[in-house]
């Protein structure tokens, strides 16, 4: 495609102000390799104009033969022994293909030792270290080129993106050896080192962030640190997806203790006919008290052990009690159970559906479902899935409550600080899913509680 004079001159311009190929191709929509070609053609680079180059026939036999005949040199060695590029060599080859098999000329030995003689000549080791320290030289400003700036071609960069490069330098190589090999200027360099360092627009988002995240002692994720900064007295709206990146350059990660510990099993056995199970999976209502959960749930702590018994209402996941204990017994059951009754309007019995555990199949526990209407569930033997809403309650209450270091905190305080944080989680704790509001807010929202 030709392009206008006119529009060749602008993007020369605009090269000339340092901006990097790729940005030119970006804003005037041409080519960076044409963008390039324009530059080295004004600049007077003999690789603009250069033309193909006819090379003799015995020049591609012995290119051929030493790069495809066994003789143990690499395509790189063949391009340097004879002068030519290793591409140039690659399409001298799909070029002798027929079938899919290359006919690789014979080659004399001799031949190989007068090409390769310069090659083969013993080097001093003046001579050696410096032409090894050209190549170093080279090889990192390619691959720094790649690595650190992800661009085609040190022609490609910027001349910040080179004083970038420079100033990251491994020891042994100089910053004037550079300079030569990457094409910027010393005066270029330091001016583009004196550059103020750019303000980051994000400064006071990431000390938000930092104050979220360690409100809630580093256990939310992003998308509650988005809300929460979005409901601030002075709003900052930014994406989720910049939350996040943001998040891990603070080192804001939330930590998920994965640690293999015994879990507490309430199941001891059959002890009479179960319940059938009601709910078959679906932990899902559309009113308050018609669904409710239960199950118990070890935490122990270098004090000792403790025991938590919850009721979790499926329409919006609120705890409507819950008892504590050191000790699995019936009466911490039966007691929890007896206080989330007294929260029952008339003409309401929910489903309360638990798994296997002895809790739920002793006398007591029964005569206060019969009492209060309820209608018993139970998953089956050993399948945990089937009360799978309330795992997943507790693994988000040891993620954001019991993942941490209890040493020092007796079983008395730790009861106390499970009792607030079971207060939060009903009250404070905010869910995407209930329209960023706690299970208090949102039934509040809808008039039904107080």
């Amino acid at each position: 495609m030709a392009y206008p004079q006119k529009t060749i001159d602008e993007v020369l311009a605009y090269l000339d102000e340092g901006h990097s190929l790729r940005d030119a191709e970006r804003r005037f929509g041409v080519g960076h390799e044409s963008a390039a070609r324009w530059r080295r053609k004004r600049d007077g680079d003999p690789k603009a104009c250069r033309r193909s180059v006819r090379y003799p026939l015995e020049t591609v036999r012995l290119a051929l033969g030493l790069a495809y005949g066994g003789h143990g040199f690499r395509l790189d060695e063949v391009a340097s022994m004879l002068g030519v590029s290793v591409p140039t060599i690659s399409r001298w080859k799909k070029r002798h293909m027929e079938g899919g098999v290359m006919e690789i000329p014979d080659i004399d030995p001799d031949e190989i030792g007068h090409l390769s003689k310069r090659d083969r000549d013993e080097m001093s080791e003046e001579e050696l270290d410096r032409y090894i320290h050209e190549l170093e030289v080279r090889a990192y400003a390619l691959e720094g080129t790649v690595r650190i700036l992800k661009a085609e071609g040190i022609e490609g960069l910027s001349n910040d993106e080179k004083a970038a490069l420079i100033d990251a330098r491994p020891q042994g190589i100089t910053a004037t050896e550079l300079l030569a090999v990457l094409g910027i200027s010393s005066s270029s360099y330091y001016y583009c080192r004196s550059k103020p360092e750019p303000e980051d627009r994000y400064a006071s988002v990431r000390v938000a962030i930092r104050e979220e995240f360690e409100l809630v002692r580093g256990a939310r994720g992003y998308r509650y640190i988005r809300q929460r900064l979005r409901e601030r007295t002075e709003p900052i709206l930014i994406s989720g997806k910049k939350v996040r990146s943001l998040m891990a350059e603070e080192g804001c990660v939330v930590a998920y203790a994965k640690k293999k510990r015994r879990r507490y099993d309430s199941y001891e056995g059959e002890i009479g006919a179960a319940p059938e199970n009601l709910v078959a999976r679906n932990f899902h209502a559309d009113a308050p008290n018609r669904l409710w959960l239960t199950d118990v749930t070890q935490f122990s702590i270098p004090a000792g052990k403790a025991y938590l018994s919850p009721v979790i209402d499926a329409f919006d996941g609120m705890p409507v009690a819950w008892t504590i204990r050191t000790s699995p017994d019936a009466e911490m059951a039966n007691t929890m159970l007896e206080d989330a009754c007294r929260a029952l309007r008339t003409g309401e019995a929910p489903v309360i559906h638990n798994d296997r555990g002895c809790h739920y199949r002793w006398p007591g526990w029964i005569a206060i479902c019969d009492e209060h209407g309820l209608i018993r569930s139970m998953s089956r033997k050993g399948c945990s899935p089937d009360n799978s809403a309330m795992e997943g309650f507790f693994g988000r209450l040891k993620n954001e409550f019991y993942y941490r270091d209890w040493d020092g905190v007796g079983l008395e305080e730790f009861a106390s600080q499970l009792d607030d944080h079971m207060r939060y989680y009903r009250d404070e704790r905010i869910k995407e899913s209930l329209g960023w509001m706690s299970p208090m807010q949102y039934r509040k929202s809808l008039g039904l509680a107080a």
